[in-house]
């Protein structure tokens, strides 16, 4: 229809908008021009307020030095003056095979940078790689954030891209970013692949155990769980069941510390590499705008977390690093809020371990995208993200494409209240956790006999004896397995059942210690007892014998044991030697590190350390 066939009201508006049109275009060919005139440089007036320019604006022998030994790396003049400088965090490692990728990944961060017309230096950090670190990665996250810390603090930074993905990577990097706070942008790598066995998909670490515990039972041969073996992994990245580097991806994307929906890309998606290219132009207009992680993360973004976390059916280890972050950035958040504010959100992931598909699944389902629409109203819409709008109008209008695999609020997976319990009793007076979506109902009202042990060694050896003491009804206790007496709290409380156990078709029991789990894992399992047995909890004193009642209802963990008992008990009582503890950062981190409930970081760690730079090197 041409402009002659409107009537005069519908050809001034069709007019009006040519208009605006041809103003648009000449205002955009015109910032093409000046962007084209400044060397690709932003239009944007940095000035003298960039803390790069503390180093590099300097006058006299101190500007010399930081400007000359940097053209070694072939940088123009200009990179020095008026540029943004942006770090790229890398956890990049050979030694991190879920991170394995994240080298490449940073070119396409840096590309973004150089576009948006700042300067990217990327640089290394200690990298943990959950499956491979002995005796656990936990030992080392606080490790990696000090290390992110002290390289943020100490060099020509004004805001900085995490690349991370393995387990412990992704909450060192933002503890140790939020400690400074520069404008910060995380992107993890992605899971992998889904593993592939026999027609079936297979998902790293839940599969895990399940083909041991069946190889173990005898219900399959050495050929079979050798080509299991050889199925699961067949991608790069990260676990792809919701274990813990799943559900920190999502969780911290949910917190607004990732760009929407990124999170649940596979690592292999070509998206991801997109999303890192625009992530680098971001971090960029995020210097302009001064968004540090101290605006985002607010009280709101940390119940964003919690409640995401349990409408994921995510990992128990979300608990001791968002309490860890929360005490970085100052934020109250206690053990209780981990169970208090998901008692009206149900599961609606349905995802290993607690339900059937993997992460490449989520994400042709509609991703962390449709994810966070089916919630709705139980994540707080208003609270910002590192684009610079709130979490509701980044994610609006977002689709779920398979609602088998993201349920409707009205058809979840596990009904509310199947999130993470908090137990407290005379066996645990600051706490425990258990996993409720991943227990087994029957057991979760419980009493039996303890059968104790002092060492996760002794305990795996005398569960292959044959002649083993032991019946279905009774509850295993492993102790000694925390922060201070492992060292580290490594995943080892999702016990392997005794062979006698397995044998007779048993697959769950009870178990208790003061160790963590996978994320991957199942099973009933109390987590985190606290104070942990090294410490002199209560732990450390029950015996094979006593009586433990076991009341997730009533959120309830105790030992039939009275207190004079137990103090007439601890007489006597020594804390174990660890081996390795007499030096170097296992010293450290012994001496200083804090109980499951506040987090497990260093003492001197807690609260935020600031961007303040330092006095000069010359």
């Amino acid at each position: 229809m041409t402009a002659r066939n409107l009537g005069k009201e519908e050809r001034e508006a069709a007019e009006l908008a040519a208009a605006e049109l041809a103003a648009a275009e000449a205002a955009g060919a015109a910032d093409e021009t000046a962007f084209a005139a400044r060397g690709g440089v932003p239009t944007h007036e940095w000035g003298e307020g960039l803390r790069s320019q503390q180093w590099f604006g300097a006058e006299g022998k101190t500007g010399f030095m930081h400007r000359s030994w940097l053209r070694s790396e072939g940088l123009p003049d200009d990179s020095f003056r008026g540029r943004p400088i942006i770090g790229i965090a890398n956890s990049w490692s050979e030694l991190t095979s879920c991170n394995l990728h994240l080298r490449g990944l940073a070119e396409y961060v840096k590309r973004g940078i150089w576009q948006a017309g700042g300067v990217p230096f990327e640089f290394p950090t200690t990298s943990a790689g959950e499956p491979i670190v002995r005796p656990t990665a936990m030992l080392l996250r606080n490790l990696m954030a000090m290390d992110l810390e002290e390289t943020l603090r100490s060099n020509p930074l004004d805001g900085v891209v995490l690349l991370a993905g393995c387990d412990k990577t992704t909450p060192a990097y933002l503890m140790g970013a939020a400690s400074v706070d520069l404008p910060t942008l995380l992107i993890t790598g992605g899971a992998m692949l889904n593993g592939k066995h026999r027609g079936t998909d297979i998902g790293s670490g839940t599969s895990v155990w399940k083909f041991t515990e069946a190889h173990r039972a005898g219900l399959i041969d050495d050929t079979a769980i050798t080509e299991a073996e050889g199925c699961m992994a067949r991608s790069q990245g990260h676990c792809q069941t919701m274990g813990t580097a799943s559900t920190m991806a999502c969780v911290s994307e949910f917190m607004g510390m990732q760009l929407p929906g990124t999170a649940s890309l596979p690592a292999n998606d070509s998206r991801r590499q997109a999303a890192a290219h625009l992530a680098g132009r971001r971090i960029v207009e995020m210097v302009a705008e001064d968004l540090r992680p101290s605006k985002i993360l607010t009280r709101q973004a940390f119940e964003n977390g919690v409640r995401a976390n349990a409408a994921l059916g995510g990992s128990t280890n979300a608990v001791i690093h968002l309490l860890a972050l929360a005490r970085r950035v100052g934020v109250e958040l206690t053990l209780d809020d981990f169970d208090t504010l998901v008692r009206d959100v149900p599961v609606l992931a349905d995802l290993m371990p607690s339900g059937r598909f993997l992460m490449e699944d989520f994400e042709y389902a509609g991703g962390t995208a449709g994810f966070a629409e089916t919630l709705g109203e139980l994540l707080h819409r208003d609270a910002l993200t590192v684009t610079g709008a709130t979490l509701g109008e980044n994610y609006a209008g977002a689709e779920v494409f398979n609602r088998e695999v993201i349920r409707p609020l009205d058809h979840p997976v596990k009904p509310v209240g199947s999130g993470i319990a908090v137990l407290r009793g005379n066996l645990a007076p600051r706490g425990a956790v258990i996993k409720q979506s991943a227990a087994d109902p029957r057991l979760m009202q419980h009493t039996g006999r303890a059968l104790v042990w002092d060492t996760l060694q002794a305990y795996l050896a005398d569960a292959e004896d044959p002649e083993l003491d032991v019946a279905p009804d009774d509850i295993l206790v492993v102790r000694n397995v925390g922060p201070k007496g492992y060292p580290g709290m490594p995943e080892v409380g999702n016990l392997a059942l005794p062979r006698k156990i397995l044998e007779a078709g048993v697959t769950d029991m009870v178990r208790i210690s003061d160790a963590r789990m996978s994320g991957t894992s199942y099973g009933t399992v109390v987590l985190h007892v606290v104070p942990e047995a090294a410490a002199g909890g209560p732990l450390a004193f029950v015996r094979t014998g006593d009586t433990i009642t076991l009341d997730v209802a009533g959120r309830s963990l105790h030992v039939h044991v009275s207190d004079e008992e137990l103090e007439a008990r601890r007489a006597g009582w020594q804390p174990p030697t660890v081996p390795g503890s007499e030096r170097g950062w296992t010293r450290l981190y012994i001496e200083h590190v804090t109980q499951a409930d506040e987090g497990l970081d260093l003492d001197f760690l807690q609260g935020r350390s600031g961007a303040a730079v330092g006095p000069q090197a010359f």
